[in-house]
């Protein structure tokens, strides 16, 4: 027998009794638990879609649960109530991830916003996003940059109907449009321009999440790394390849560009580079100004890095949204009728909805709000590890656990809102929507790790989907069929399984705005 051979069996050998010594030192006031095999853990009870899958584990063995996904501890949460304390009074002991092989190598080293750990590095990243994208005066600023592509989106879909009518009509995939609205929008904030051609940045967004939410044994059976026997690592090696070829071309052409201004400028005299100089607007901008201050601290790397987790989660996480709220409305006519006369109550039929009209539409908001509930695109909350022990309502959770809270479950839970697999919008009339008001609201995360964006998301939601109510009548594809809301596997994500495809038909406003065909 070889040495090499020897030292492997040894090495497992060693593991086994490691896993075996941990799994008998269970501090008496541990969350519960349930049997698990050596080396894999409780790995084998899993299966796809991973948050049902988790959600039956809870419902069977309690809503706090401490599982084992081969080496690593894990902390399973589908209690409102106990992942309010994980994210406030035990916020700071949450406050890293956990060192995946996604967040080396399309986090950059794990230098991201989304993948390092809390720290001065993360909380720059983070008051960056805040102040240049979802901070409420850029918002604001940003408002007839919203409208337009709104409007810009209609006026397409008008078109296409127009040209599916003539051709005896053909339903219209909405996906690829509403990833469209909101890649548009999120580029001309982060790249100042829109993108000629969109679809290759949907793939690069679409395996990104896909390859992230992958089964990556290696990550939880440390022998397995060494082999990349499913072949992730090579995958996203070479995305990431194609994702930093991507950025770094949007980086080097706003660095040509501000190069350019500034010669000009000097040509030109003050008073021109002023005008230049408030024109630039976009974050690239102002992070290669940063760069020049400091380019130790604002590498290229770390602007790519900041870069593309804005752009990825900006669009299709909107999207999808959107898409599931507009097939949860087809699935429910009284729902959309409620929904267009409250619509065209506030604002007619003379012209498009505007961001002013967003706090007088207080049904179309509970659509949104209910179709998050129903089906949150990040079913799982991505995953954070504590930094230190605390306690989670009388449990000792030690350091170095994985923290899993299952939005899905939380949001289905019977004890916590009335009719849970049911889609109601009148339950957030008037209040959160749950019985008694227990527990929090997740939609977005809680806490310091909670998405940033949610300000810039229900708006480009609710103007998208009034301006699409607005706008159209609206059928599924399929006459007398209804929509299927079967779950999807989008990694990370959780997209509808099929598509949504519907036939639209222009109303009034499209003709009094111009925007027909």
């Amino acid at each position: 027998m070889s040495m090499e051979t020897t030292a492997l069996y040894l090495s497992v050998a060693l593991f086994f009794l490691l896993l075996l010594s941990a799994t008998f030192r269970r501090p008496k006031n541990s969350p519960p638990s349930l049997p698990s095999f050596p080396l894999v853990g409780h790995l084998h009870l899993l299966s796809k879609p991973l948050h049902r899958s988790l959600a039956s584990l809870s419902a069977r063995h309690g809503p706090i649960l401490s599982l084992r996904f081969g080496s690593r501890p894990v902390l399973l949460i589908s209690s409102s109530s106990a992942a309010e304390s994980c994210f406030s009074t035990n916020d700071a002991a949450f406050s890293n991830r956990p060192r995946f092989l996604a967040g080396k190598h399309l986090g950059y080293n794990y230098s991201t916003l989304v993948w390092t750990s809390n720290g001065p590095h993360w909380r720059n990243l983070r008051r960056i996003a805040a102040l240049e994208i979802f901070s409420p005066s850029r918002l604001h600023s940003i408002s007839d940059i919203i409208f337009q592509e709104v409007a810009a989106m209609v006026k397409a879909l008008a078109s296409a109907a127009a040209a599916s009518a003539r051709i005896g009509g053909r339903a219209i995939e909405m996906r690829p449009r509403l990833f469209e609205l909101n890649l548009n929008l999120m580029m001309k904030m982060i790249a100042g321009k829109k993108l000629s051609k969109s679809e290759e940045f949907r793939e690069i967004v679409r395996e990104t999440f896909e390859v992230s939410g992958a089964t990556n044994l290696g990550d939880f059976i440390p022998l397995l790394s060494l082999f990349d026997y499913s072949g992730v690592e090579k995958k996203m090696i070479r995305l990431q390849e194609r994702r930093d070829s991507f950025l770094q071309g949007l980086i080097d052409e706003r660095r040509r560009e501000i190069e350019r201004m500034d010669s000009s400028s000097g040509r030109q005299g003050v008073a021109a580079a002023g005008a230049e100089e408030r024109g630039r607007k976009c974050l690239i901008d102002n992070l290669l100004s940063l760069q020049k201050a400091n380019p130790e601290q604002y590498t290229d790397e770390i602007i790519k890095g900041l870069v593309v987790v804005l752009l990825s989660a900006g669009t299709d996480t909107s999207a999808l949204t959107t898409e599931w709220a507009l097939a949860l409305l087809l699935r429910n006519p009284t729902a959309l009728s409620k929904t267009r006369a409250e619509l065209d109550s506030h604002i007619g039929t003379r012209r498009l909805i505007t961001e002013t009209d967003l706090p007088n539409l207080p049904y179309l908001r509970s659509v949104i709000k209910e179709a998050l509930r129903l089906h949150p695109v990040a079913a799982l909350i991505p995953a954070h590890e504590s930094n230190e022990d605390c306690t989670i309502e009388g449990f000792h959770v030690p350091k170095g656990v994985m923290l899993l809270v299952n939005l899905w479950a939380i949001n289905r839970d019977p004890s916590l809102w009335d009719e849970a697999e049911e889609f109601r919008p009148e339950r957030w009339e008037g209040g959160e929507g749950m019985k008694g008001k227990q527990g929090k609201v997740f939609f977005f995360g809680m806490g310091r790790r909670g998405c940033p964006g949610e300000g810039l998301a229900m708006r480009v939601m609710g103007l998208a989907l009034g301006a699409l109510i607005q706008s159209f009548e609206l059928d599924a594809d399929g006459v007398g069929v209804e929509v299927d809301l079967a779950e999807g596997s989008g990694g990370l994500l959780m997209p509808m399984a099929k598509p949504l495809r519907i036939f639209c038909k222009k109303r009034e406003v499209v003709d009094q705005l111009g925007l027909g065909m």
